[in-house]
């Protein structure tokens, strides 16, 4: 299995991640990269995600797995690949890893708070999320869950980058818990509403395993 590296952005942002299976399916076949289908009467293509991403989130290191039918030259599928990808699809890499995505456990990610109104809201995020505990109520696939998430946060940042912005740097659990970049900001909603941002925007910047190595 061979690993793409690739950046979602822009507009891509808004394809879902059933939809972006198909996408990355069509570019292959456009590039002329013939990718290996299972066998049987629904044959599927071997294409496997890392971490699926929200619709609206964008991220610069996106992960996927596939197999092809023939041999290629890894460092020349880039260019094969973005002469026909989609606005905001960039591959940047391809490359063999005989590591698995289970083996992912930390993400980084930015998350830029607007504020209509209410402006420097840097420091009271902090006094927020300085708190020994932020116990939040998080939706399992049965029920609902009371859950702290600090354990599931290993580093964050925040500053103030404008009057009515905040920016957010976090390092958050990716798997086995998970704690989204949404899930965030959901504390803010349900324990401190009054700090709770009007807009946000969200970034994936970078994975590791779980000794804090870069994941590749």
């Amino acid at each position: 299995m061979s690993r793409l590296l690739f950046k979602k952005t822009g507009r891509a942002v808004f394809i879902s991640h059933l939809d972006l299976m198909r996408t990355m399916q069509r570019v292959f076949l456009r590039a002329g990269l013939p990718i290996r289908h299972t066998e049987g009467f629904n044959p599927h293509p071997y294409m496997n995600f890392a971490l699926p991403l929200s619709v609206g989130t964008e991220s610069v290191c996106e992960l996927m797995d596939f197999e092809l039918t023939k041999s290629f030259d890894p460092a020349a599928l880039p260019a094969l690949l973005n002469e026909v990808s989609p606005e905001g699809i960039e591959a940047a890499a391809v490359y063999e890893s005989p590591r698995k995505f289970k083996d992912i456990k930390w993400l980084d990610i930015e998350a830029r708070l607007f504020y209509d109104k209410r402006t420097w809201m840097g420091e009271a995020l902090r006094d927020f999320y300085a708190a020994p505990e932020v116990v939040i109520e998080k939706k399992t696939k049965r029920s609902t869950a009371r859950v702290d998430v600090k354990p599931l946060i290993a580093a964050l940042e925040i500053s103030d980058e404008a009057e009515n912005v905040t920016l957010l740097r976090a390092r958050l659990a990716a798997q086995d818990p998970a704690l989204s970049p949404a899930q965030l900001l959901s504390a803010l909603t349900q324990l401190a509403p009054e700090l709770a941002p009007d807009d946000a925007a969200f970034r994936r910047i970078e994975v590791y395993d779980k000794d804090m190595v870069l994941f590749r």
